[in-house]
């Protein structure tokens, strides 16, 4: 897995035309997974999308193209890698982070297949300098830079 050693990024910008394409190719796989991300935690630890608990999951899911506001990308072996800055427009000030891989399939003598593939949605549990844990999945504006090398 690429980190921030072996990846250099690009520095976080708005989504050029091939982000978006990739992204609204995934948009299905990233709706399905975000609502099972909050699922699976809400079982043990509910606070990694508690600021956006009131949200159904259709109102969770409900982003699209126009809510990805940033991207990083890196090469990395056989493609590139993507973050994306994804807004929740259903909870005022509300952001996830995606990764994607993007490659190219190349068959002889044919021009290169380009292959999108969903590797994950960010989420983090840190421990304060209190010694509390807090978890989350759901980012507000300040919260998380996409430029953190961590991320990765």
């Amino acid at each position: 897995m690429a980190d921030a050693e072996t990846c250099q990024l690009s520095p976080s910008h708005a989504p050029k035309p091939a982000s978006l394409r990739a992204f609204t190719d995934l948009l299905p796989e990233i709706k399905k997974r975000l609502v099972h991300l909050r699922h699976e935690h809400d079982k043990h630890e509910p606070q990694y999308f508690r600021a956006v608990s009131q949200l159904s999951d259709h109102e969770l899911a409900a982003f699209g193209e126009d809510d990805l506001v940033a991207v990083r990308v890196g090469d990395v072996a056989y493609g590139l890698i993507v973050f994306g800055k994804v807004r929740i427009p259903a909870a005022d000030g509300a952001f996830f982070f995606v990764r994607w891989f993007v490659g190219a399939a190349e068959k002889e003598g044919e021009p290169k297949e380009v292959e999108y593939k969903f590797h994950s949605i960010y989420n983090e549990a840190k421990k304060g300098e209190d010694g509390v844990e807090t978890f989350k999945a759901i980012m507000g504006e300040d919260d998380v830079s996409i430029c953190l090398p961590y991320i990765l």
